[in-house]
């Protein structure tokens, strides 16, 4: 719980010092991968819809481009 007289908490103060930090460690990631395209647009649909289940499009592509990507040499 945050002192007296201080409006933030330890996870929110973490929180800003990610994003001042730059891109996402796990947006790096997928980035690399190839398939930002397809997590950008499984995310938007979770952002729509609020349930996985009706993105199943979106997590079979999206499952389809990384598999690729396990299978080509580095």
């Amino acid at each position: 719980m945050a002192r007296p007289g201080h409006g933030r908490s330890r996870s929110s103060l973490k929180e800003e010092d990610e994003d001042e930090e730059g891109e996402d460690p796990v947006d790096a990631l997928i980035s690399r991968t190839g398939c930002m395209e397809q997590h950008r647009a499984l995310q938007e649909c979770m952002a729509q819809g609020q349930d996985w289940r009706r993105c199943q499009p979106q997590v079979r592509a999206f499952g389809q481009c990384m598999a690729q990507r396990r299978q080509r040499p580095p």
